[in-house]
């Protein structure tokens, strides 16, 4: 008789279906009224869509010389001067973006991949995989970021790939442990226990339930780490550990005219200015996304 009753009800009483939104989708609409996301967001998108649109904005090749006219102040045709060779410094400085930008985004994007499954690993398995994982994270992380850079591009050499692979390494064992925190403060939630009680796979439990509630934190750190990757590539360039000239990445351009910075200081402020808003649009982005995180700051 009460089952009967129940049931009726229930039928009667259907139970209304919520749209289901991601931890991912409330982070970047709570973003969206972030002035500092906004700002963030135009700037980096600016930055990417001049450095992709180069051979349509550029007034000359990326390496057309003029030999007889070098060190030209900035002027109506050379809007940003140019540099030693003659080369137009405005029309080096976008195509340099291509390559500034895609290793600050290849290494954010490759180091939050790696450091999220690694992190996935240790906090839900525990036992001998979390002591692996975190002890090999405890020796990369022996060093400062850009010491281990250092030490990566000398032993395997300057160039974009080993640029990636090094800026990679150094970025990953923080990134790992903010993710392994995150998997522990989600790993006894009741919602996880319910999987278990339906058994679940392990895979399933880890990356349909516990990885979208876990991600948050680590879109902070890939929008901050683009940034910090840029001004790190900028500093192996400088020191020629980087992407080296005639490639016209930002530090290898800083690189190529420290000697000239004296009598033509151009040549360093405009590449400099390319990469400090580069670095402030993807900050500010992450800011909007920090903001967007925190209850105490949303209103």
């Amino acid at each position: 008789m009460m089952t009967d009753t129940l049931a009726k009800f229930q039928q009667a009483n259907p139970p209304k279906k919520g749209k289901r939104t991601s931890q991912i989708l409330e982070v970047l609409k709570s973003s969206v009224h972030s002035p500092s996301a906004k700002i963030g967001a135009i700037l980096l998108v600016f930055m990417i869509v001049i450095s992709i649109a180069a051979p349509l904005i550029a007034p000359y090749g990326v390496n057309e010389m003029d030999l007889l006219n070098p060190h030209q102040q900035p002027s109506a045709e050379h809007i940003m001067g140019t540099d030693e060779m003659g080369r137009d410094q405005f029309t080096r400085l976008l195509y340099g973006g291509r390559y500034s930008l895609a290793i600050g985004l290849v290494v954010a994007l490759f180091s939050t991949l790696v450091a999220v499954i690694l992190g996935c690993v240790a906090g839900y398995f525990g036992g001998l995989a979390e002591s692996l994982i975190m002890r090999a994270m405890d020796v990369l992380s022996a060093l400062p970021s850009i010491l281990m850079c250092i030490l990566i591009s000398t032993a395997l050499g300057s160039g974009f790939v080993n640029t990636v692979i090094a800026l990679s390494v150094s970025q990953i064992p923080s990134f790992a442990r903010m993710m392994r925190a995150q998997v522990l403060a989600e790993r006894y939630q009741e919602y996880l226990e319910a999987a278990y009680i339906i058994n679940a796979s392990k895979a399933r439990i880890m990356f349909k339930h516990m990885f979208p509630n876990a991600i948050s934190p680590m879109i902070i750190c890939f929008t901050m780490g683009i940034g910090d990757n840029i001004g790190l590539a900028a500093a192996l360039s400088f020191i020629g550990l980087g992407v080296r000239p005639p490639t016209p990445e930002w530090g290898a351009l800083l690189a190529s005219s420290r000697t000239h910075m004296i009598n033509y200081p151009f040549l360093i402020i405009y590449p400099g200015l390319f990469i400090m808003v580069t670095i402030l649009a993807a900050n500010l982005l992450g800011d909007g996304f920090r903001d967007a995180l925190d209850p105490k700051l949303r209103k």
